[in-house]
């Protein structure tokens, strides 16, 4: 197996929150209710998928710790829901676009 480059093939723009424990939990349930089981055919919600207190439960795979200034998206092509956690620091120097 060889490493690839990764991107996608559309101009589908990610629904995403800059993460701060402070947010307003109406935020934080914006991008809890986008993530959706991957691995139900109904892609139902995954309940509690992102919490206030920065833990993020990747469906079917396990929980990752968000830091202050990460971003937490949401895919939203195809009704999969799939999140997407990037560093505060991967973001800044990657040049993630954001507004």
């Amino acid at each position: 197996m060889a490493t690839v480059t990764l991107g996608t093939a559309g101009t589908t723009t990610l629904t995403a929150l800059a993460y701060d424990p402070s947010a307003a939990a109406a935020d934080i349930a914006a991008i809890c209710n986008a993530i959706l089981d991957d691995q139900n055919v109904a892609n139902p919600i995954w309940p509690g998928a992102f919490v206030q207190a920065g833990l993020l439960y990747v469906p079917n795979r396990g929980v990752l710790r968000v830091l202050p200034g990460d971003y937490v998206a949401v895919d939203p092509t195809a009704g999969i829901g799939w999140p997407i956690l990037v560093s505060a620091e991967a973001a800044a120097a990657a040049g993630w676009v954001h507004s």
